[in-house]
């Protein structure tokens, strides 16, 4: 029903765009010149008011009621058995829920179903009473701003104004997501920090990676959260997939920008690019199915062992997923340097690979650095193809050809795992904070070295 209003909502703030408009010009008897704004500015401002109110009250008044009731109806379960327990107490509102829903639950007692009767009759007052709240305000607004339609009134000072502040409020909710995030992060890795005695060293030095391994009381054991192994399975598998992707898409851009043919960049380029629509888990089931027993097999014909997951055939077949996004990055950036550019070096007598290698590389080095840094964040941020292809458990080593594991890949484990949350929840966001601050001193040194490059070409 709430979807079903919020369409309504969005009707009605049509409807009203319609009527403001006609009427702004009925109002001057269709001398639309003696308004201070157009017609389109009045309806505007009638469709905006109404319908910023009415999705306004539908969300406030939908979340903020139905959170009221959801305490009432807990302190309620408590008030009827004192010696529950805050979780128990919670556990019987979710059997009420359930049975409220025609659903099974857990147990099916007088309070069980005396509460279920109370969320339904709740319920269904939330639900009507939003509904009737959300449209009345918007017709409410809707008719304000009709009836203020006169000559003189300065509707599109006004609707500017709304759109004005609603991009700056969006533009809050971004920064404040971003901020909101930072800090879970920050505060789940001081309580993780907490949990291990500020054993610090040990996180990052530590070779040993099995945190939920001998929990006992919530506790970890300081000498089992070593994630040096992650870090190396980290930084080995992005290496080989940036040792695949940069060259193979750096020097298919150069061709298709300078070299090729229009008829061959016509079909290329998009063929090119099509690797990039691809699911990761494609590429994963094709590393694990089809190029890691093949890496297998060749090696054993050489005689050499090697693992059926290996971080050679992740990294491989990463760096493939990666190629689409350097190459047409650095492509875009290689047609954008001038050609006046490319005529100076040619007007010296430079060769087409002199000027490329000494003239245009350099002058479209910080878009190349963005792409291979936006390249960088997708291996460091790869999961599937790490988990069907390179193994999960956390080995130390510096041979390719063994099996590693990522940061992301422990992430997911500890997150989807079945130990509690808030003991799971320590080691993963304390790695999603490392990798964190990784990335942005990674973006930090791309930053340097393209604003020392744009200064050197602008």
């Amino acid at each position: 029903m709430l979807t079903v209003t919020f369409f309504a909502i969005l009707a009605l703030a049509l409807a009203f765009y319609l009527v403001g408009r006609s009427r702004a010009v009925s109002v001057v008897g269709g001398e639309v010149h003696q308004l201070h704004s157009r017609p389109n500015f009045h309806g505007t401002l009638a469709m905006m008011l109404s319908a910023i109110c009415g999705i306004l009250a539908l969300l406030v008044i939908g979340t903020a009621w139905g959170a009221y009731i959801e305490r009432s109806l807990l302190a309620d379960i408590m008030a009827a058995q004192p010696d529950l327990t805050p979780i128990e107490a919670e556990l019987v509102l979710s059997d009420a829920h359930a049975l409220a829903s025609g659903g099974i639950a857990s147990r099916s007692d007088a309070l069980r179903i005396a509460m279920a009767e109370q969320v339904t009759s709740k319920g269904a007052l939330h639900q009507w009473g939003t509904i009737a709240v959300s449209l009345g305000l918007t017709v409410l607004a809707g008719l304000w701003a009709i009836a203020k339609i006169a000559p003189e009134w300065r509707a599109r000072n006004r609707s500017e104004t709304i759109v004005r502040r609603v991009l700056m409020l969006t533009a809050i909710i971004a920064v404040l997501t971003t901020v909101g995030i930072v800090m879970s992060l920050i505060f789940e890795t001081i309580n993780f920090f907490d949990n291990i005695d500020w054993q610090i060293h040990k996180f990052l030095f530590g070779t040993t990676w099995s945190p939920l391994s001998g929990v006992q009381a919530g506790k970890l054991d300081p000498d089992k959260v070593g994630a040096i192994p992650l870090f190396a399975g980290t930084l080995m598998i992005t290496v080989i997939a940036m040792l695949v992707a940069v060259p193979i898409g750096l020097l298919s851009a150069i061709y298709l920008s300078d070299f090729a043919s229009a008829r061959v960049r016509a079909w290329a380029k998009p063929m090119l690019e099509l690797l990039a629509g691809i699911p990761t888990v494609v590429y994963g089931f094709f590393a694990a199915i089809t190029l890691a027993p093949f890496i297998r097999n060749s090696g054993e014909a050489i005689g050499l062992t090697i693992a059926s997951e290996s971080a050679l055939a992740a990294g491989i077949v990463m760096g493939i997923m990666i190629i689409p996004f350097i190459s047409s990055l650095s492509d875009d950036v290689i047609n954008a340097v001038p050609q006046s550019l490319r005529d100076g070096s040619y007007g010296l007598g430079a060769t087409k690979g002199e000027t490329i290698r000494q003239v245009v590389l350099p002058a479209a080095l910080p878009g190349i650095v963005s792409a291979v840094l936006l390249g960088v964040s997708r291996a460091v941020g790869e999961t599937m193809i790490v988990v069907m292809a390179a193994g999960q458990g956390a080995n130390l080593t510096a041979n390719p050809l063994e099996a590693v594991t990522t940061v992301t890949v422990q992430i997911v484990m500890l997150i989807t795992g079945d130990t509690e949350a808030s003991t799971a929840a320590g080691p993963a966001f304390t790695l999603g904070f490392t990798l964190f601050c990784v990335t942005l001193l990674m973006n930090i040194a791309a930053q340097r070295v393209v604003h020392k490059y744009r200064e050197l070409y602008d």
